[in-house]
């Protein structure tokens, strides 16, 4: 009997280790075609943080409580039975095998007992949220909609035989008298009275038969893993590893050709712009696409895929690594390896499919997967343009790049660190600046923060326009003050705030409560031009470039040598730019954004509302000042110190917030497909029926107020109903009684 279980034991060890080791080779050659990704792995205190917070504490999993329990239960279960592992391998030469020193722990024993039958709670509350969400009944609105849903269903089998073979030769074991725990071990002790009365030859045979399935389930596991999606089981740790600290939020990364900044003033020759190929990626956007787990929250969270456009960030991933992997031949071919691994390559959702010319598409053939328009591994999947139409065979539709706001409720919820909207902005930017192929309305745009300074295209001239009628001057660098040594704020205003009219009531309220609050500050006037925001999420790094020199060179000049470079934004994109983005570029600054400044003050009575504001409120996130950068509760409180007011939080707010659709210059582009973001995100601020809706966000006070017009037109909102700036409230209660 012994001698059964070592022969069929070692001898599917070998296969088995043999077939995925091949994998796993192959998968690390040509995540290396990659380009270089400096900088992945700087920061040991940080690394070994967001291995204990993310990889063992799945903080981002436990978001989403009910799949999150089921997770980590799942997920310590494979960690706590790693030592059962041990057992069945030790019993294949040992039938009294024990783990030294821990082996006939009772403690262990009902460890182990413990977390197999948690991993079968988790295995059918995956089942039931499978079933319930599944894409057949639910379609675009299940998170699985375009996920590999077969292979799921394989590997939760695939995980109930690991367990149900776990306890069946514990069980026998117990019988045999071979079983290293005297007690504690309560699931296996149960199940063993019921072979028990079998009697000892069955069990003898029980025993052997489920230790050689349990290690072959165990292998079979291994293998199924590496070819299929639940590869994330082996490389999400890495991926959260390498992943940007501490998220792929605020800043954009500049261009790399080589693993260097491009040089926008001397490009080289060899400077490659943006990602026009899937081999123009970083070898951490490979990782990235091979991390994927298709979970689908990315995806349930997109404002794009949520009014109906083809962008689901989820799916883009998937195209991009099945892409990646029929392309493999000749990425591999071409890196010195025949490329090859099995006689063919294996798309990632190999449990059900290759790609290699399957009459099955890829993604359950839903008609967002770019993917699928070019079947097979061979000089049509090579040659195929990564951006393009349908009639072009792209990968990726243009449809689908340009939908994307750069809201960053992807990269917020992936479980393993995926930077959805960096490899979105590689791919634009190749397109705008390599192809020259973008929405023609965003093309104005760029023209006129080329020639004007300012996405509108105003006169420079006019960016002091709001400062007609105060009733104090507001210093002005280079005109009323020669320098800002003597001014505690630099305010950048910002285009919007500077040029437009729903915008410019919130600048002018914010400079009477610093004049109030005495708070010294000036502005540039002028001399000021656009952050760079806009050109930079469009795609265009030179005309972000260009602003971004000019406006640190401005900058340089007006702070001289002041030590404390303090500068206060109301827009939240010009103060991530300017506090996030321009340090690539030289600009070192103490940046805070308005809402944060006027908290403060409050808070250290400077301003003291005291005229009540007799309303409901529900407060909107702007996304570049929420999610990208974190701040959350200054406006709050803000609204918190007013009195009168009562504030009533959207379903979707905070961290979870809703886009209102203007980010990644989509504020410049014509919304053609689905349902307007602003309406969406407006009817459930409506569905509170609040007097006021707020926010912090000149571009979301834009895009709210469009909407709520257009629902009073249509007789779908109250005639009183108003979008205001947090700012705007606050005034109120201090300067005088709302009418």
């Amino acid at each position: 009997m012994i001698a059964t279980r070592i022969i069929i034991g070692v001898g599917i060890t070998v296969v088995a280790f043999a077939v995925a080791g091949r994998r796993l080779i192959w998968l690390f050659r040509l995540i290396q075609t990659g380009q270089p990704s400096p900088g992945r792995f700087d920061g040991v205190g940080q690394f070994v943080r967001s291995q204990v917070v993310e990889v063992f504490g799945q903080r981002k999993l436990l978001k989403w409580a009910i799949p999150g329990l089921a997770h980590f239960f799942t997920f310590w279960g494979f960690i706590i039975l790693a030592a059962t592992i041990v057992e069945a391998y030790g019993a294949l030469f040992d039938r009294d095998f024990a783990i030294p020193l821990i082996g006939h722990s009772p403690v262990l024993g009902f460890l182990e007992d413990f977390f197999a039958v948690a991993v079968l709670v988790a295995v059918a509350t995956f089942s039931v949220l499978r079933i319930r969400q599944a894409p057949a009944r639910r379609h675009r609105a299940s998170r699985f909609y375009g996920s590999h849903t077969g292979a799921a269903w394989v590997i939760l089998g695939m995980i109930t035989a690991v367990i149900v073979t776990l306890l069946l030769y514990r069980a026998a074991q117990i019988n045999t008298g071979h079983f290293p725990y005297k007690s504690g071990a309560f699931a296996s002790e149960w199940l063993a009275k019921a072979l028990d009365p079998l009697g000892s030859t069955a069990n003898d045979v029980i025993e052997t038969v489920f230790i050689l399935a349990q290690i072959g389930v165990i292998l079979g596991f291994l293998v199924l893993v590496v070819y299929s999606k639940h590869l994330h089981i082996f490389v999400a740790p890495l991926n959260v590893a390498k992943k940007r600290r501490p998220d792929a939020l605020g800043a954009l990364l500049p261009i790399l050709s080589g693993g260097k900044p491009v040089d926008f003033e001397d490009p080289g020759e060899d400077d490659v712009f943006g990602v026009g190929k899937v081999e123009d990626f970083k070898w951490s956007a490979m990782l990235d696409f091979a991390t994927c787990t298709e979970c689908g929250r990315c995806q349930s969270e997109c404002p794009a895929w949520n009014t109906g456009k083809p962008l689901s960030p989820k799916l883009v991933i998937m195209d991009l690594r099945d892409h990646l992997f029929a392309k493999a031949p000749h990425l591999l071919a071409a890196d010195g390896g025949n490329g090859q691994e099995n006689g063919a390559p294996k798309a990632a959702g190999g449990v059900e499919e290759a790609a290699s010319g399957s009459a099955k598409p890829g993604h359950d053939g839903v008609p967002e997967s770019g993917f699928d328009r070019v079947p097979g591994s061979g000089p049509e999947q090579a040659a195929r343009p990564l951006v393009g139409t349908f009639a072009e065979g792209g990968v990726i539709d243009p449809d689908v790049l340009w939908s994307c706001t750069t809201c960053g409720a992807c990269v917020e919820q992936c479980p393993v660190d995926i930077e959805h909207v960096d490899h979105i902005v590689d791919m634009r930017r190749h397109q705008v600046l390599i192809e020259s192929r973008f929405p023609t309305e965003a093309g104005t745009m760029l023209r006129n923060l080329e020639g004007k300074g300012n996405p509108w295209g105003m006169n420079p001239s006019d960016r002091l326009d709001w400062t007609k009628g105060l009733d104090f001057e507001v210093p002005v660098v280079g005109e009323t003050v020669e320098d800002l040594s003597g001014v505690e704020y630099l305010y950048w205003v910002g285009c919007a705030g500077a040029f437009e009219d729903q915008a410019k009531k919130t600048t002018r309220a914010f400079v009477e409560l610093l004049h109030i609050a005495g708070v010294s500050f000036a502005v540039l006037g002028p001399n000021e031009s656009c952050s760079g925001d806009p050109a930079r999420r469009l795609g265009n790094e030179f005309v972000f470039q260009m602003l971004a020199q000019q406006n640190v060179e401005t900058l340089g000049e007006a702070f001289g040598d002041k030590v404390e470079k303090k500068i206060v934004a109301t827009c939240p994109h010009c103060f991530n730019t300017l506090a996030n983005e321009y340090p690539q570029i030289g600009g070192q600054y103490e940046v805070i954004h308005h809402t944060q400044l006027l908290s403060h003050l409050v808070e250290t009575g400077r301003l003291t509302p005291v005229t009540p504001v007799d309303r409901l409120v529900t407060y909107h996130d702007p996304c570049y000042l929420g999610r990208h950068n974190k701040v959350y509760t200054p406006p709050r409180e803000i609204m918190d110190k007013v009195p009168g007011v009562r504030q009533q939080e959207m379903h979707r707010c905070k961290e979870r917030g809703f886009c209102c659709g203007a980010g990644g210059a989509r504020m410049w582009m014509e919304e053609r497909i689905g349902k307007r973001v602003n309406a969406e995100r407006v009817e459930e601020a409506l569905s509170l029926d609040p007097d006021i809706v707020s926010t912090a966000c000149p571009y979301c006070l834009v895009m709210l107020n469009d909407a709520v017009t257009a629902k009073k037109q249509a007789g779908e909102a109250r005639e009183d109903v108003e979008v205001v700036d947090v700012t705007q409230l606050l005034s109120r209660s201090i300067k005088e009684p709302m009418a």
